[in-house]
């Protein structure tokens, strides 16, 4: 099976370079700076189970009619469209895609231009890329649950290629319900994190564990309205991580927005607002966070923008 990876960041890299390992063949789907340094130094996984560099196939263009018989979609949401432009030459009629993005969205947009061609998919790693561009694993935890979107079987070989060692991998009948269990708790997680700037630790102690309830009961709300009710032993794993007194953890959307990186906020928190208001459901608080981080959105842009305004300014005044 050709197996081709758009994306070769933390997760990407983590799960191609198993699959590389097992003797799988994989290419890579990357922008152009990124495939000199993968072309030039190789692909370095630094995992619990230990360090080791690889020698891997990075492209920045398809040619076309050149399919492959899987595509695995491991970028962010904002990269998503520029990322299936470019591999749009290697999408076969057979060829089936896996997108493993947060939230629902891109499912349907999926869909629409490849029906009968879009699998479900989550994966659970904890990684990074450092300085350099390795993959740095820093738990043992490599999951990724696959399944059709409609729970017919999935044809054998798919989890055949993609059970390898370093993947524990789980094919599920009912993949959908598991994509909202996941992007209910991811949006929660956003709401609480972004809206109260801080950890859940800090936000605890600040006498936030009420407001942290609201967040989690209305993202579930909107799932079981939408026929996907969080399961009991979710929900359960929701109110434990999200209500431990002093724990340190955030959400990738609060540490993506102090960072300054690109921020799924729309993705994960748009699109489950607007879900909730199609079908007629409240989410005071999750409406409260999207419209905070639209208007730092829209602030940042203005600041760029009148900087800009600024510098030009100053030069004709020396000149």
């Amino acid at each position: 099976m050709r197996i081709l990876i758009a994306g070769a960041g933390a997760t990407g890299g983590g799960y191609g370079a198993r699959l590389i390992e097992a003797g799988r063949d994989v290419t890579f789907l990357v922008r152009p700076r990124r495939a000199e340094v993968l072309t030039r130094d190789g692909l370095t996984l630094d995992a619990p189970d230990g360090r080791r560099t690889l020698r891997v196939n990075a492209v920045t263009v398809i040619e076309a009619g050149d399919h492959y018989d899987l595509l695995i979609v491991a970028v962010k949401a904002p990269a998503l469209a520029e990322v299936l432009n470019t591999a749009a030459p290697a999408i076969g009629p057979k060829t089936m895609i896996l997108p493993v993005l947060n939230g629902m969205d891109h499912l349907d947009a999926l869909q629409t231009k490849y029906p009968g061609q879009v699998l479900g998919g989550l994966v659970k790693i904890v990684a990074t890329l450092d300085e350099a561009g390795a993959v740095l694993q820093m738990t043992p935890l490599s999951t990724m649950t696959i399944g059709t979107l409609d729970g017919s079987p999935l044809k054998a070989d798919i989890p055949e290629a993609l059970n390898v060692p370093g993947i524990e991998l789980t094919v599920d009948g009912a993949i959908v319900t598991r994509l909202w269990e996941k992007w209910a708790f991811i949006a929660s997680a956003g709401v609480i994190t972004c809206l109260f700037r801080g950890n859940i630790g800090d936000i605890i102690a600040a006498g936030g564990e009420e407001h942290i309830l609201r967040a989690i009961a209305e993202t579930e709300e909107v799932a079981r309205i939408a026929g996907h009710p969080v399961s009991a032993t979710s929900h359960a794993q929701a109110i434990g991580l999200l209500t431990e007194q002093g724990s340190s953890f955030t959400s990738s959307l609060y540490r993506d927005l102090r960072h300054g990186d690109p921020v799924e906020a729309e993705h994960i928190l748009g699109g489950l607002a607007a879900r909730a208001r199609k079908l007629h459901v409240a989410t005071p608080l999750l409406d409260a966070t999207l419209l905070q981080m639209r208007t730092h959105h829209r602030a940042l842009e203005r600041e760029h923008a009148d900087t800009s305004g600024r510098g030009i300014l100053i030069n004709d005044a020396e000149r």
